[in-house]
């Protein structure tokens, strides 16, 4: 007789927007520890959504059941009731009204981010696209994805944000957006606490994305190459390392103890002890100390 040892063997996880980045390193972690991971987003082998980029919701899933889990793509459109009332259905039909982990992750805000110009130069109309597509969306799916969790008095809410400070993150928008997905966590945690839920945000350090990728003319193969352009890039994380630590966030029996917090890769890797998917720890606050805030301050005291 063998035992399972994967910590989120038997549980139900939701990641809202695991398309790619940080989400889908999200989701096949939590596969890689067990669960039935459900990847929701708009880009699909059916079409791609309005960023126009390669990475699917079906690829996502594919990858987390072959790290060990069973991968669920579901194309959803977290901005529209309809379609995520009809995804939380469908869940609780085929997991008999279970869901154990939630993650908010949907963003696609970057190409609607204005890094130039103050909030009075800014078009009103794409910056409040970015608010309700960043954070609209995550009130939306929670709003119907929690009373699974409350029917059950136990799981964990997980908020992915940029930041896990007060600190200005250079750009209006983006900023309000940022810190408010971590205001979610916040106010969540608050009326979750008596139904024994964890609601957390979470932030990576310098995520080494598809996007990213790109943009430093590099793979995940050769992406040190991408270093001459930016010393920092040296510090960069892959999706797995933000992976790694939500999947121990949601192993950890007593994650209550976190509950309504900001926390970042660079402390979680040091309490549970994961690494990064070369086998490294990246810890960008210790590198922002050192090496960049003589010239941009601190990066900030954690909420």
């Amino acid at each position: 007789m063998t035992t399972d040892v994967r910590p989120l063997a038997g549980k139900v996880a939701l990641v809202a927007g695991g398309t790619r980045g940080g989400g889908r390193g999200i989701a096949v972690e939590l596969g890689a520890a067990g669960a039935t991971v459900y990847v929701t987003g708009r880009s699909s082998a059916a079409g791609r959504s309005d960023l126009d980029r390669p990475e699917t919701i079906e690829e996502t899933a594919t990858r987390v059941t072959a790290a060990g889990g069973l991968g669920i793509p579901v194309r959803t459109d977290h901005s529209r009731p309809d379609e995520v009332r009809a995804l939380v259905d469908r869940i609780a039909a085929e997991q008999d009204g279970r869901l154990d982990v939630l993650v908010n992750s949907v963003w696609g805000g970057d190409p609607l981010t204005d890094w130039d110009n103050p909030l009075w130069e800014q078009d009103l109309e794409t910056g409040l696209r970015l608010v309700r597509q960043a954070v609209e969306t995550h009130v939306i799916t929670s709003r119907f994805a929690l009373p699974l969790m409350v029917s059950r008095e136990s799981g964990l809410v997980v908020e992915v944000t940029d930041g896990n400070t007060a600190r200005y993150r250079g750009s209006f928008f983006y900023d309000l957006a940022k810190s408010a997905v971590i205001r979610l966590a916040v106010a969540q945690a608050a009326e979750l606490r008596p139904h024994g839920i964890a609601a957390v945000a979470i932030t990576p350090g310098f995520l080494r994305s598809e996007a990213l990728l790109e943009h430093f003319g590099v793979t995940e193969a050769n992406w040190r190459d991408g270093v001459a352009q930016d010393p920092d890039f040296a510090h960069s994380e892959t999706p797995a390392y933000l992976g790694r630590a939500v999947a121990a966030l949601a192993a950890d029996p007593h994650v209550m103890a976190k509950t309504g917090r900001a926390l970042a890769t660079w402390g979680l890797h040091r309490e549970y002890g994961f690494t990064d998917a070369d086998g490294t720890q990246p810890d960008f606050a210790a590198h922002w100390a050192k090496n960049l805030e003589e010239r941009y301050g601190p990066l900030g005291d954690p909420l």
